[in-house]
């Protein structure tokens, strides 16, 4: 799954609009248009070869205007999400201020989003654990802890495309019905 993927299954799934997703872009961030959002909604041609829809791969062909969403501005996103959701938080005092955009190295975002996703609706390990379960996904609550650990902790463990994809795939059937 690439970043376009999960930001189009992420809108779909808490059936986000489009000025929404220009305001929650701006709370993470990152300034964007309505229209450069369009066209990050728009499947890469990657995608359609992962999901091997050849039907759909002509059809993603003819549309090269897409825009790659880079991990920054996924995690831009996120941060936006957050803060649309939750509210600002008041900023400690030995914290500096604003956030600091630190897995534009990481390959994999799918770790990085199911953390954030689990902070943005206010999720628990449980509720985590019961979306993924809704998809025939069965996981323990150490499995999901080393999936939300800090990159670099002993027991930190890769989230998988299949992880991401079932938890995003349960978030629809959550609030879409």
């Amino acid at each position: 799954m690439d970043n376009n993927d999960i930001l189009i299954r992420i809108r779909y799934a808490l059936n986000i609009r489009d000025a929404e997703m220009v305001e929650i872009f701006k709370l993470g961030g990152t300034e964007l248009t309505i229209e450069t959002v369009k066209k990050l909604l728009i499947k890469s041609k990657e995608t359609y070869r992962y999901n091997n829809a050849v039907e759909d791969h002509e059809e993603a062909e003819d549309k090269e205007e897409n825009i790659k969403c880079r991990n920054s501005m996924l995690e831009s996103f996120l941060n936006g999400l957050i803060i649309f959701k939750r509210g600002r938080q008041d900023a400690k005092p030995e914290q500096p201020e604003g956030t600091v955009l630190k897995n534009n190295a990481n390959p994999n975002p799918n770790n990085m989003m199911l953390k954030k996703l689990k902070i943005a609706l206010s999720l628990t390990s449980e509720d985590v654990m019961d979306i993924l379960k809704e998809t025939g996904v069965i996981i323990t609550k150490g499995e999901l802890s080393a999936l939300l650990r800090k990159e670099g902790h002993k027991n930190y463990k890769e989230c998988g495309d299949k992880y991401a994809r079932n938890f995003l795939k349960g978030l629809a059937k959550k609030y879409r019905g």
